[in-house]
């Protein structure tokens, strides 16, 4: 079957000047491999396939998503700012038409990143989609906006960023948060008091293959974005589910990759994870690609790839088939969820969080209050404490009332540095950031 081509832009990332060590699956080899395919397949001469280089964003936007701490400079460096430019440079290009669709192909990588962000985790520190979503919602006013994160870790630090913005649809396939790294991601996960249903997450038995992966894209996903109706897709396009991650246990592959970003059709992929440097990505970036450019792909396959023998036992299609159907439930009583939840809790909603940063070796303590409010989202205030600091964090949402907003800025104002090292205000609404600190 002839495909409709697609203009498709590219950024390539590598980020020679960032590792965790020299030897970690999080190095500059993991792209490297892959220009190398793309360029040995031609790619780069295809008529409909354009290279951009990233723009340099205004640092706000990473303020206006993160609470870095102490501040963005200590914590991350400028390969981390050119992979987040990179997405808003591609978000760009498509929101101009200057292309049709867009992919990253970048590292550092960033679902990991928590609203509050200390260090490396996951081997991200900043967001690099969040912070794309932030410039999407700011400057182009897009509405609705659903990121669905194939990534095989839960996308922890999405989910968190939007946990209570139903104006951002997250789903995230992930192995099984009780056998890998983040130990989250389960299906009562389901977003804030003001997005309640709007964070879904399949938690996948390891093994899963290209059946279970594609099945539930058709039999969930899919339907569910039908009924959301996003005005942009985003697909944090993780590559660790591939059978021969070295991190992981699934059983995904090229073709699996290629057919799943057709189906989906997202306007922007962003490379997340995926450490099988030589025997993976090289292949899944193409299939990747090739489907975003509506070029066939169906000659892309790894050169050990059989399918028989990755194919996933009947226990686990049931398994997903059930899981599917749970999820989808949860989505379809979002309303009546929202509406008992409001009477339980009428003026605030607390949560307490631990979030352990692995690969620095320390735990951060949170005590989080949401407002419950008939007017807009809600107020979001965060205290956290980790290392030596003690920080007072206030988000003032997109969607503020007035009441709401006052509330934000008198917290900032009256709240005694004393008490704390850092009291930093996101003001969304008005694209506004404020910091006090008191570090003696």
């Amino acid at each position: 079957m002839q495909r409709a081509q697609n203009k498709l832009g590219l950024i390539l990332f590598p980020a020679f000047d960032w590792r965790i060590t020299p030897t970690h699956p999080e190095r500059e080899e993991r792209l490297l491999y892959t220009i190398d395919q793309i360029e040995e397949e031609g790619f780069f001469d295809y008529e409909n396939v354009f290279v951009f280089n990233p723009e340099i964003i205004d640092e706000k936007y990473i303020n206006l998503t993160h609470f870095c701490v102490p501040n963005f400079d200590s914590i991350a460096t400028i390969s981390h700012k050119i992979a987040a430019s990179s997405t808003i440079t591609i978000a760009k290009k498509v929101m101009s038409k200057e292309v049709t669709k867009g992919f990253a192909l970048i590292r550092p990588p960033g679902h990991h990143a928590h609203r509050i962000t200390y260090g490396d985790r996951g081997f991200c520190i900043i967001n690099n989609e969040a912070i794309m979503v932030e410039y999407l919602k700011r400057e182009y006013r897009i509405k609705k906006i659903a990121i669905i994160d194939t990534d095989c870790h839960h996308g922890d630090g999405t989910q968190d960023i939007f946990w209570n913005d139903k104006d951002v649809l997250f789903i995230s396939l992930h192995q099984d948060g009780r056998t890998l790294y983040p130990g989250s991601g389960f299906t009562n996960e389901i977003g804030g008091p003001a997005a309640l249903g709007y964070t879904l997450n399949l938690p996948l038995p390891p093994y899963t293959s290209d059946e279970g992966f594609l099945y539930c894209l058709e039999n969930l996903i899919l339907p569910i974005l039908e009924e959301f109706k996003p005005d942009i897709i985003i697909n944090s396009a993780g590559q660790d589910n591939h059978y021969s991650d070295p991190l992981t246990n699934m059983n995904f592959s090229a073709q699996g990759y290629a057919k799943l970003t057709e189906r989906l059709n997202p306007h922007i992929s962003v490379l997340e994870g995926g450490y099988s440097v030589e025997s993976a990505l090289p292949y899944v970036n193409l299939g990747i690609i090739f489907a975003l450019a509506g070029i066939d792909y169906s000659n892309i396959k790894e050169p050990d790839y059989d399918y028989e023998k990755l194919r996933q036992s009947p226990k686990i299609s049931e398994y997903i088939k059930r899981l599917c159907e749970n999820v989808y439930t949860i989505w379809k009583n979002k309303e009546q969820t929202a509406h008992e939840f409001k009477k339980k809790y009428q003026k605030y909603y607390t949560r307490k969080k631990s979030i352990y940063y692995d690969t620095m070796g320390f735990l951060e303590q949170q005590l989080e209050n949401i407002k419950i409010c008939n007017k807009c989202s809600g107020l979001i205030t965060i205290e956290s404490r980790c290392l030596n600091y003690r920080v007072f964090a206030i988000t003032i949402p997109h969607d503020a009332c007035d009441e709401c907003c006052d509330e934000g800025y008198k917290l900032f104002a009256t709240s005694d540095p004393v008490n704390f090292s850092h009291i930093i205000l996101q003001d969304k609404k008005n694209f506004e950031f404020y910091k006090k600190e008191n570090l003696k």
